[in-house]
């Protein structure tokens, strides 16, 4: 497969006025933003963002790994981790509760791999585990996004997903499940209908794909 990974474009962190551009676009779709510095500040305001009690489905993201979220969620105690909670289950019998935990969790915690400057939020899987709970099943939904991946148009985001995003998390699914990626799933989220639903948790550093 052919590609630049290190292509500025999909690499470098946006400017200010692109941050503030795009903040303002999905303020006005329906989506709350804040904005921190550091990764750090992230992760505290994400965990402290969690309701005790809740079920928590932290969707495979290495955006959410590599902050220390996917541990931090999954060993929690004041709130129950559904990824933990799967583990317990018997992949076969028990398949359809499964799905049912992941669609519809009280808490999504993520990350998406584009935004762009009219606010568009672009999601791609393969398995489409995450895509149900962001869409639709989730009553809370906390995106976690490095602002590399802010992007100008639908077309760029598009094209930062098939040839960048895509051919990293290739590498990543080999290694750790011994099989390539696919782009099976592609969500769009033009804005948010349901206020206080979605935060999205911009954070000026390279994270994830």
């Amino acid at each position: 497969m052919a590609t630049n990974l290190s292509h500025s474009e999909f690499t470098q962190l946006a400017s200010e006025k692109q941050i503030e551009k795009t903040i303002q676009a999905l303020q006005a779709n329906g989506i709350y933003v804040v904005l921190f510095e550091t990764g750090e500040e992230a992760r505290a305001y994400v965990l402290d963002l969690i309701p005790d009690g809740t079920k928590v489905y932290d969707s495979p993201s290495r955006t959410i790994e590599v902050l220390g979220l996917t541990e931090q969620i999954e060993h929690a105690s004041r709130f129950q981790a559904v990824r933990t909670l799967l583990s317990t289950f018997d992949h076969v019998t028990q398949r359809n509760e499964m799905r049912k935990l992941v669609a519809a969790p009280d808490v999504l915690v993520g990350s998406v791999q584009a935004i762009t400057e009219r606010g568009e939020v672009l999601i791609a899987s393969a398995s489409g585990s995450q895509v149900g709970a962001a869409a639709f099943g989730a009553s809370k939904v906390i995106w976690v996004v490095g602002t590399q991946k802010l992007v100008h148009t639908l077309s760029d985001g598009l094209r930062r997903i098939h040839d960048y995003s895509l051919p990293l998390e290739h590498e990543r699914s080999l290694q750790v499940y011994g099989q390539t990626s696919s782009i099976n799933k592609l969500l769009t989220i033009n804005a948010e209908h349901e206020p206080g639903r979605t935060t999205m948790v911009l954070v000026k550093q390279q994270l994830g794909f």
